[in-house]
């Protein structure tokens, strides 16, 4: 049960255009757990708010970030994850709540468990956990046909192992440099091109995530989603969509006729929403609204939990990145329209007040999607999450690394081949996932987008195998 102090509802004033006409006058909001929340010392000192993931990019969305729930979602048999076929599919197994997971009204309908409690949450989200969930068995069942003398954890341990350095390289290599500009990621140490090891592990920096991308910076980029969900065809029509808010919490949509297919291809194919200070109406009016005729507003949410957790103002942290610090509100059109100042100056008393997560989110783009501020706190958080990572795939630590041949051959990955691979018929793509189609990166057979060789992992000592060793190292978190 929450305590009283917990909970921290959003108002909405009388004259809201929206939510006054159905005479809601606040919005459910929940504080995050902090380590006070136990304390009875009655010691005054600043809460850290306490995650429940992991840190690292590490696929917990996949394994879990509990010891416990990485054993109850393995299958214990060839390395593999546990899952349920339905169709001559694989999907993830089902929720051992549903009710309490999900919004169902029939035990018999589909509600998934994961290694992330939010698997369920949206219908693209929900997606990609099953490519990734897909792609661990795939690999998992390469490995096992290549080294049959291995054991199941073995297997797991590795498949585990190649399917977390796909989601890096993918994730820093491939979807980083358009989200934060090329200059950015190789100029400040994120990246760096080559065909070799990468040895700058550094102990004495903290891969923790900061609290001011996590709360602020990184959802900025809500103003991406979609309202609707375009379900493509081969040929990359749809004469159809799904709304956002119909099927939150409610997956079984996906294992609906060819909707896993349909979904995964207007995933590359569809345009994201502009990254702007506008957000679709489908997360700020009927988020999570469970069949009535409103929800929740995210973007007010993203606000309130800026608050909630106590983050420097956008002045302060402006000044932080090396911006002229505001002595009034006129000061902050340097990055900001005169016409948003002018709102800012009317909403707030003084240019100290100004949250950050609404102050960066105003700033013109300087580089990739994002202004200067938060790009200055997307090149701190990135850096830190791969240089304080001491299993980064690209490590040249002979307990950790693989062979430089396996390292290029991971370095093949992309977000195309995942969704080939893992996707439901999914035999066209075009090269470039993350980018329009267009006559540079045309759709093309599935055939011609480079794929890792798991070849490169054939274990050339069975006699090893037996005893849970292999002659590549794998390793736990």
């Amino acid at each position: 049960m929450l305590s009283r102090d917990s909970c921290y509802p959003i108002i909405t004033p009388y004259a809201d255009p929206v939510y006054s006409e159905a005479n809601i006058r606040c919005l459910n909001f929940v504080r995050s757990a902090t380590d006070l929340d136990n304390d009875y010392t009655f010691s005054f000192k600043p809460a850290e708010q306490l995650n429940d993931v992991t840190h690292f990019l590490d696929l917990s969305l996949v394994y879990g970030s509990s010891d416990q729930l990485a054993n109850n979602l393995r299958a214990g048999v060839g390395g593999r994850m546990a899952i349920d076929i339905r169709r001559n599919r694989e999907w993830p197994p089902s929720a051992a709540n549903k009710s309490t997971t999900c919004d169902i009204t029939s035990p018999n309908e589909v509600c998934y468990q994961a290694g992330d409690v939010r698997v369920n949450q949206n219908t693209q989200l929900t997606v990609l956990q099953i490519i990734l969930l897909r792609e661990h068995n795939r690999i998992a069942d390469a490995l096992a046909r290549i080294n049959p003398h291995w054991t199941d954890e073995t297997i797991f341990q590795e498949a585990r192992r190649i399917a977390i350095a796909e989601h890096q390289h993918i994730s820093y290599y491939e979807w980083l440099p358009i989200f934060l500009g090329t200059s950015s990621t190789y100029g400040n140490n994120i990246l760096y091109d080559t065909t070799d090891y990468v040895n700058d592990y550094d102990p004495d920096v903290n891969p923790n995530v900061f609290n001011e991308h996590a709360t602020a910076a990184f959802r900025y980029f809500h103003s991406l989603i979609a309202g609707f969900l375009d379900l493509a065809k081969e040929d990359r029509s749809s004469n159809a969509a799904l709304r956002l808010s119909t099927y939150m919490n409610k997956p079984s949509i996906i294992e609906e006729n060819d909707n896993m297919a349909d979904l995964t291809r207007g995933m590359s194919f569809q345009s994201e929403k502009a990254s702007d200070q506008f957000f679709d109406a489908e997360i700020t009016r009927y988020l999570f609204r469970n069949g009535k005729p409103l929800g929740s507003d995210l973007r007010a949410t993203d606000i309130h939990r800026d608050r909630d957790h106590g983050l420097a103002s956008y002045n302060d942290v402006r000044e932080h990145c090396g911006l002229p610090r505001a002595t009034d509100f006129d000061d902050f059109t340097d990055y900001i329209s005169f016409e948003n100042v002018k709102k800012l100056a009317s909403l707030y008393a003084s240019p100290d007040d100004v949250d950050l997560a609404v102050g960066g989110a105003l700033e013109t783009h300087v580089q990739g999607l994002t202004g200067p501020t938060y790009l200055c706190i997307f090149i701190k958080q990135f850096y830190r999450t791969r240089v304080g990572d001491r299993y980064w795939f690209e490590s040249g630590d002979h307990k950790l690394a693989f062979t430089i041949e396996q390292l290029n051959e991971i370095r093949k990955s992309s977000i195309s081949r995942l969704l080939c691979d893992n996707g439901d018929d999914i035999v066209n793509m075009q090269k470039q996932g993350f980018k329009k189609v267009d006559s540079s990166n045309p759709i093309m057979s599935c055939d011609n987008i480079p794929s890792v060789n798991l070849l490169l992992w054939k274990d050339f000592a069975p006699e090893l195998g037996n005893h849970e060793k292999s002659t590549f190292p794998f390793f736990k978190r």
